[in-house]
C-alpha cells in the first residue's frame, strides 16, 4: 500500500504541552509520548503522521493578546499545500476558542470548526487533486483551575456543551468525528493540557478512528 498522509491540525494539545504549573512554562512531552506518535505507532507501516500543533491556536479568531497568528484558518492554506497530498486531517482545535476574551458560544465555536472542515474539503490538497478526507475531533472539556483558569471562565460549561454540536456538524458535512470527553480528560494541574496517559489514550483512540474512515 502507498503511504497514507495524515496531517494533525491542532493547538497545544497536539504540540505535545505539558500542564502548566505557572504563565509561560514551556515543557513538553517527550515526542514519543504525544498523541500523533502513538497513533503513528498503533497505526503501523504505511501512514505518515505528521504533528501541526500550534500553542495558543483557534480555530477563526484572531488573538488581541497572543498575536493574528494563532488563528487556524490564516494558517491551514500553507499547511495543506506544504503537506500534499494530504490523505486526511484531523482536525483537534476548539479549546483556544473558549477564552473568555473571544466571548464566544459552543454554538459560535463549534460553525468556526465546521468552516475549518469546509476548507478542507473544498481544496485539493488530497490525492490526485481531490479533497483529504476530515475527522472532527472533539477536545477534551476545560477544568477552570490552575494558573490559566482566569483566561478560561466559563469555558467548562462551552468546551462540554462543545462536542454535541460539533458532532452535528460533522453529520451535515459527512466526515469523521470522534468526542474525547470520554477518553480523556484535562491534567487538573491547569484544567487544559493533557497527561502523558491521556496523550497515549487519545493516540489510540484516534487511530482506531482513522481505521473505521479507511475500512
Amino acid at each position: 500500500m502507498t503511504d497514507r498522509t495524515i496531517l494533525c491540525f491542532g493547538d497545544s494539545n497536539t504540540h505535545g504541552t505539558r500542564a502548566l504549573r505557572f504563565l509561560n512554562d514551556r515543557r513538553r512531552h517527550a515526542k514519543a509520548d504525544r498523541w500523533p506518535s502513538v497513533m503513528a505507532g498503533a497505526l503501523g507501516a504505511g501512514w505518515d503522521v505528521i504533528a501541526e500543533g500550534h500553542p495558543g491556536r483557534t480555530a477563526v479568531f484572531d488573538d488581541p493578546i497572543e498575536g493574528v497568528h494563532k488563528n487556524g484558518m490564516r494558517a491551514l492554506p500553507a499547511l495543506l499545500e506544504t503537506h500534499l497530498p494530504v490523505d486526511l486531517v484531523i482536525v483537534m482545535l476548539g479549546t483556544n476558542d473558549t477564552k473568555t476574551r473571544f466571548s464566544a458560544t459552543s454554538f459560535d465555536i463549534a460553525k468556526g470548526l465546521e468552516k475549518v472542515a469546509r476548507t478542507i474539503l473544498a481544496s485539493d490538497a488530497g490525492p490526485d487533486g481531490a479533497a483529504p478526507r476530515v475527522l472532527l475531533a472533539a477536545p477534551v472539556p476545560v477544568i477552570e483551575v490552575g494558573p490559566i483558569a482566569p483566561m478560561f471562565v466559563g469555558a467548562q460549561t462551552k468546551s462540554t456543551e462543545l462536542a454535541g454540536h460539533l458532532e452535528a456538524a460533522a453529520s451535515r458535512l459527512g466526515v469523521g468525528f470522534i468526542d474525547l470527553a470520554p477518553v480523556a480528560q484535562a491534567d487538573p494541574v491547569d484544567g487544559v493540557h493533557l497527561t502523558a496517559e491521556a496523550q497515549a489514550a487519545i493516540g489510540r483512540a484516534m487511530a482506531d478512528a482513522v481505521q473505521q474512515i479507511f475500512s
